[in-house]
């Protein structure tokens, strides 16, 4: 498995990075983000999180910023130890030959600095030092070394960052930066390597998700064109056919609307776009019964049916939802879509809330019929056309807006008779207050 790892970090250390990261071109590529703060490191991970397998940071500043932002993904960055610090005391005491008295440090811990003072036989009784307790903006360290100059108790600063570095040098402040080695990228490249190798093995894992859709059955026993029914089986089986496609993976039916569903781990967490509630809600809205769907992983398929299995029970107490059960036990959901397409999943008008509680019709649902009368230019809707956007059967969506209306979510505003030989077609208005809210 080829593992890629985003780099990331100011434009000196990443090429460093990059010129380490080469003697492992077999098994890693290298994806470098060059940031001029910091701060930029949050943004360059949400907006490249599909890209990357494993981030490197060039520090545990870029790190702490992009922190909250890292999905499940594996993150590592270096941090000051005493062979870095070795190295800039060694410049300030024998080569420069400043009294480490006279000199301020960030980033830097009491007990790192102690004992490595202490290794090197070197003295400092009062250190000026900013240790890292949580992140600091680029203009609060510049702050610290500079107020030390301006009242005259330093001569020289030592920061871990590159921007302070420049930023101190611009105003005239003998700066020095403590750079991580090559030997530094090395090791951190060596345990990303265990790391892939591991993300590999999760990935080649069994994926089994169990599909259940509820209520369907009640269907059949009511007055319906046979053709109809066939019809609404053909269609749930090509939302579930069109879902296996997207996940790489196999279907299998089990009779009365259920389905097991294989694939491996890998490939349904690379698949984002076609999330599992996206294909519960399009279940719901072909049908108007609830489903739910239980994901389990394992390293065989019988591990992972049973934690399918288990994940299907904790779906059904949410009701209409996605719940996964992992290799090891640990339980996540409901799972939600890390990004809602364009309709509302809620409201705050009591009134409706109620109407669609009593209709059994989701604020989804609605929000999509209003899109659906937009769409079309009209300010009315009927069920054929609500059917054909919307990809169910007309009886589905006749009773929909049957219901709506029933319940005063809607209004049905009249009849028009079809151009071929038929009953005459109920049409419907989304009320003005719903239809101009966003």
């Amino acid at each position: 498995m080829i593992i890629r790892v985003g780099i990331v970090g100011p434009k000196d250390s990443v090429e460093l990075m990059k010129r380490v990261g080469r003697e492992f071109a077999d098994r890693i590529v290298l994806i470098p983000f060059i940031y001029q703060r910091a701060e930029e490191a949050a943004t360059i991970v949400a907006e490249n999180e599909m890209d990357v397998d494993i981030w490197f940071f060039s520090g545990i500043g870029p790190y702490s910023m992009a922190r909250q932002h890292l999905q499940k993904q594996k993150a590592f960055y270096p941090q000051i130890n005493a062979s870095v610090l070795t190295k800039v005391l060694l410049e300030l005491v024998y080569r420069d030959g400043l009294s480490l008295d006279r000199v301020s440090f960030d980033t830097v811990s009491e007990m790192h600095f102690r004992e490595t003072l202490e290794e090197l036989g070197l003295q400092c009784d009062q250190p000026f030092l900013n240790p890292y307790q949580e992140f600091r903006l680029t203009n609060h360290l510049v702050a610290y070394h500079t107020a030390l100059v301006r009242e005259g108790k330093v001569d020289a600063c030592v920061t871990g960052m590159l921007s302070v570095t420049e930023e101190l040098q611009r105003q005239g402040i003998q700066v020095y930066r403590m750079g991580f080695t090559r030997l530094t990228f090395r090791e951190i490249f060596k345990q990303i390597l265990q790391e892939g190798e591991t993300l590999h093995f999760k990935r080649s894992q069994i994926a089994v998700q169990l599909l259940e859709v509820s209520e369907v059955e009640k269907l059949a026993s009511e007055p319906a064109n046979a053709y109809d029914l066939r019809r609404l089986d053909l269609k749930l089986q090509e939302l579930v056919l069109d879902y296996a496609e997207s996940i790489s993976g196999s279907f299998v039916s089990l009779g009365n609307y259920k389905f097991i569903l294989f694939s491996t781990r890998g490939s349904f967490e690379d698949n984002p776009a076609f999330h599992p509630t996206t294909l519960l809600e399009k279940i719901m809205l072909l049908t108007s019964s609830s489903a739910n769907m239980g994901i389990g992983f394992g390293v065989s398929a019988l591990a992972a049916e049973r934690n399918a299995q288990l994940a299907l029970v904790h779906a059904k107490k949410h009701g209409n939802a996605a719940v996964l059960v992992d290799h090891d036990g640990s339980i996540e959901g409901p799972l939600r879509q890390a990004k809602s397409i364009s309709y509302e999943y809620w409201t705050e008008d009591k009134e409706i809330s109620e109407g669609l509680k009593k209709a059994g019709v989701s604020i989804t649902t609605l929000n999509k019929i209003i899109s659906v009368q937009k769409a079309l230019g009209q300010n009315y809707i009927s069920a054929a056309e609500m059917a054909e956007w919307m990809g169910m059967t007309p009886r589905n969506a006749r009773r929909i807006l049957s219901d709506l209306a029933e319940h005063n979510v809607i209004e049905q505003i009249g009849e028009e008779t079809p151009t071929n030989r038929g009953r005459p077609r109920k049409i419907y208005r989304v009320l003005p207050a719903l239809s101009e809210s966003p």
